[in-house]
């Protein structure tokens, strides 16, 4: 009857539509238009494999039909699914909330209600195997792609002013991160959000509490923390989404998931790696106590240290006071005083002895040019003759007669003729 009347509304859209073209609000498409016309869009997308977790299973008492909310890992999306009591016990008999599937179904338009459902013919459970298959293959790419490169992690703060704390409520996770780093260092401070930590809702609250802590300024350091668990409960925490939000997080992120021997890919991620939740706050501050330890430490080594050079420094100042130099610094002054009258004395002797070898020079000189001057001559009874030119007769023939002649003596000068 539904079916019949849907059918003859398709027909009437049909017409509608040939007539009408497209709509105008002078001829708007009824809702029963709109409605089909979606239907037979999705109707064209056909049987497709869709991947997903479950989150909700609904099986009626007595009914043959039964509901899943398929749930993407990775983000906060859910699809309903309906199949029939025998494709689930025959694909997956014991599936429970939280566990992966994959699921062969083709997407179904209601237009009476206006929903959208996969209509599955086909339920395969995901095994450990293929998952483990799956995250293998996952790791290799995120490393080829350089997201595990060593060389990009960054080292975490010496002493964080505030941490982001994303774990589960009430969680022993959280209660050993706070409590031990409280211990280590009481100051600390942390801004704590409530994730869930498994299930099909783990991975979109996760995101979103890493992006909240990332955008925050006084966060200086994120820690993901969780318990340990089994292979399922962890796969959140393998999830790419998850580890590509990490990678590009700006503010270092610790992993603290599960036990020693749990390594989720967001491990390798991650640019600090705790093997738990209790080593992650031994990691993420220093001890107080240690550093006391180590400031009382440096402080005796560098009061050590100033007192050795005091006691050097004063040990040389000693030494120098101890010389004649500054112990008598009148010594100097006298050792100069007689070096000066010394050197004085030795000048004035230099001086003497080559005045008077000069004046003894001096006086044989004079001896000499007396000895040969030409008025010791004349004191000897000898005149010099000179003719009026001045020329010296040395000669008769240097003269005529009736030549005036000038005559020096000792005593003085005479005038003569020369008569023949």
């Amino acid at each position: 009857m539904v079916r019949g009347r849907l059918t003859s509304d398709d027909a009437y859209a049909n017409r509608v539509t040939e007539q009408a073209g497209q709509s105008t609000p002078e001829q708007p498409w009824p809702v029963r238009v709109v409605s089909q016309k979606i239907a037979a869009w999705i109707s064209r997308l056909g049987w497709v494999w869709v991947d997903g977790q479950v989150a909700q299973i609904s099986r009626r008492p007595g009914a043959s039909t039964v509901f899943l909310t398929l749930r993407d890992p990775s983000a906060d999306l859910s699809l309903t699914v309906t199949t029939s009591r025998d494709v689930l016990d025959a694909g997956a008999p014991n599936l429970v909330d939280g566990a992966r599937i994959v699921v062969h179904a083709k997407p179904d338009f209601f237009p009476g209600r206006g929903t959208l459902s996969l209509r599955a013919d086909e339920i395969r459970q995901v095994g450990i195997g293929e998952l483990l298959a799956r995250i293998e293959h996952l790791k290799k790419l995120l490393n080829a792609e350089g997201l595990f490169d060593r060389s990009r992690k960054r080292r975490l703060p010496f002493l964080p002013g505030r941490i982001g704390l994303i774990t589960g409520r009430a969680s022993a996770a959280e209660r050993d991160v706070c409590t031990n780093a409280g211990r280590r260092w009481p100051a600390v401070d942390f801004r704590i959000i409530n994730v869930a930590v498994q299930g099909p809702t783990a991975v979109p609250q996760i995101l979103d509490a890493l992006s909240a802590l990332d955008r925050d300024e006084t966060v200086d350091v994120i820690v993901l923390a969780r318990g340990g668990g089994s292979f399922e409960d962890l796969l959140p925490f393998s999830d790419e989404a998850l580890c590509r939000a990490v990678f590009a997080c700006r503010t270092p992120v610790v992993s603290a998931i599960g036990h020693e021997t749990d390594t989720p890919l967001v491990d390798y991620v991650a640019d600090l790696r705790a093997s738990t939740p209790t080593d992650a706050a031994k990691r993420i501050v220093p001890d107080l106590a240690d550093e006391l330890r180590l400031i009382g430490q440096a402080r005796q080594r560098l009061w050590r240290g100033v007192s050795h050079l005091l006691d050097r420094e004063q040990r040389a100042l000693d030494s120098i006071r101890s010389r004649p130099v500054l112990a008598r610094p009148e010594v100097i002054v006298d050792q100069r005083e007689t070096e000066i009258k010394a050197l004085r004395e030795r000048g004035t002797r230099t001086l003497g002895h080559r005045l008077d070898r000069a004046e003894a020079d001096l006086t044989h000189t004079l001896a000499r040019l007396r000895a040969l001057s030409p008025a010791a001559t004349l004191q000897r009874g000898y005149a010099i003759v000179q003719r009026p030119d001045g020329a010296v007769v040395r000669a008769p023939d240097d003269v005529e007669a009736k030549d005036q002649l000038r005559i020096r003596l000792a005593g003085g000068e005479l005038t003569a003729t020369v008569d023949s």
